[in-house]
């Protein structure tokens, strides 16, 4: 099994039903998290019921990508006392944030934390996480196995090391904030759905999923704008849905 199931796709903080950013990656066996902000641990839970991936990444220490990272850490500290720690793969901060939430405990108990950005080897797949702006030090990720490419933003504003991120994926997961007022901001740490599709193009993405949609927004209507830009496939992120990847044919979705 090689597919990523959506946690979460609102920014800021969830709509009634959903959850912020988060995504759960099968491969082969390998499980493989990318954030967990405000709601995804019950998706999580419902998803992976023992509650056990294999190595976790956050992007920045925004709570809406890292919040239930803290549930995650009870989890393991009280339900599974003396397992092995857990691989967080993190920018500098993301604990720190955390740490007010249980000051009594070293979140490190249960996480071996490794930075980002950087290149690691993580199970199956070459992580490489790229710095790409956001009002806090964020990470683009980049995982690589077995000829497929999948790639996350993250939050980021307009910059061209997103080109670099998606090169050729068979996803690339990009946030679509549309916040009003954003685009008229001297320094942009945001995107549009319009400028999501043109990073795709850019990079020569094969799939484009949108993410981080602000509460309130129409989906359908910010899929349409990325369409308008980039001329593959275009997903919303909605809770729930499952993607294929498969570097050898057309990712397919269930």
């Amino acid at each position: 099994m090689r597919q990523i199931t959506v946690l979460g796709g609102c920014g800021a903080f969830p709509e009634p039903g959903r959850a912020c950013s988060g995504f759960a990656v099968d491969w082969d066996g390998h499980r493989l998290v990318l954030d967990l902000g405000y709601a995804t641990l019950p998706r999580l839970l419902a998803h992976w019921p023992d509650g056990a991936p294999d190595a976790v990444v956050i992007t920045h220490e925004h709570p809406d990508h890292c919040v239930d990272l803290h549930g995650l850490f009870r989890l393991r500290f009280y339900g599974s006392p003396g397992a092995p720690r857990l691989p967080l793969y993190c920018p500098p901060g993301v604990l720190d944030r955390l740490a007010g939430l249980e000051p009594d405990v070293d979140l490190r108990a249960v996480f071996d934390v490794r930075p980002l950005p950087g290149t690691h080897r993580v199970g199956p797949f070459r992580l490489t996480g790229l710095p790409l702006p956001h009002f806090v030090p964020n990470a683009g990720v980049r995982l690589e196995a077995g000829g497929t490419v999948l790639a996350y933003s993250g939050d980021t504003g307009p910059d061209p090391r997103l080109a670099d991120l998606g090169r050729d994926a068979d996803l690339f997961i990009v946030e679509a904030t549309d916040r009003p007022g954003e685009t008229g901001a001297a320094v942009r740490n945001l995107l549009t759905s319009a400028e999501a599709g043109r990073w795709a193009r850019h990079a020569g993405a094969r799939r484009l999923m949108l993410t981080h949609f602000w509460p309130g927004n129409d989906r359908a209507a910010a899929v349409a704008a990325a369409r308008a830009e980039f001329g593959g496939e275009v997903l919303a992120a909605d809770e729930g849905r499952t993607v294929v990847l498969d570097g050898r044919r057309h990712p397919g979705e269930t």
